[in-house]
């Protein structure tokens, strides 16, 4: 046998080898590791638009009070959120905090409103609720706060 034929053998043999050894291990020869998915993981990107699943919707204090002043429902906020139309002209996309957008429609019962959702990475959270054609007289935390620097 020829000399330079011994560094090809000495490969094959090595090889060889390998594939033994995964087999008593077991383990898969040059098989890719599949991707595992998740429906629903921890952290979920939010910065590409206006998020409409309700299942991350939280309400502030506030806009709990304005519900309750206004007669404006969970559901009907809820309904705006997913069927409602952006008025981009009120919404406030360069917040520090989180995007607040701004979205209107009209509830069951016919008042429009337009809602404030303020969009972070974990939740939504409902900022306010705004009667478009009526004023109501409510006393919700923060009002006097808002308009102390401005008489």
């Amino acid at each position: 046998m020829n000399k330079k034929w011994y560094p090809y053998i000495l490969l094959g043999g090595l090889l060889l080898l390998i594939v033994l050894i995964k087999i008593i291990k077991k383990e898969p020869i040059l098989v890719p590791a599949k991707k595992t998915t998740t429906t629903r993981s921890t952290k979920t990107d939010r910065s590409r638009g206006f998020d409409r699943r309700v299942s991350y919707l939280q309400y502030s204090a506030h806009a709990k009070c304005r519900m309750k002043c206004r007669k404006i429902t969970q559901a009907e906020v809820k309904e705006i959120m997913q069927d409602g139309k952006i008025n981009y002209y009120k919404s406030d996309l360069q917040n520090a905090r989180c995007p607040r957008y701004a979205v209107e429609g009209i509830t069951d019962d016919g008042q429009r409103v337009r809602i404030i959702y303020a969009q972070c990475s974990e939740s939504t959270t409902v900022v306010t609720v705004i009667d478009l054609e009526h004023e109501y007289d409510c006393q919700c935390p923060g009002d006097d706060e808002k308009y102390k620097n401005k008489r």
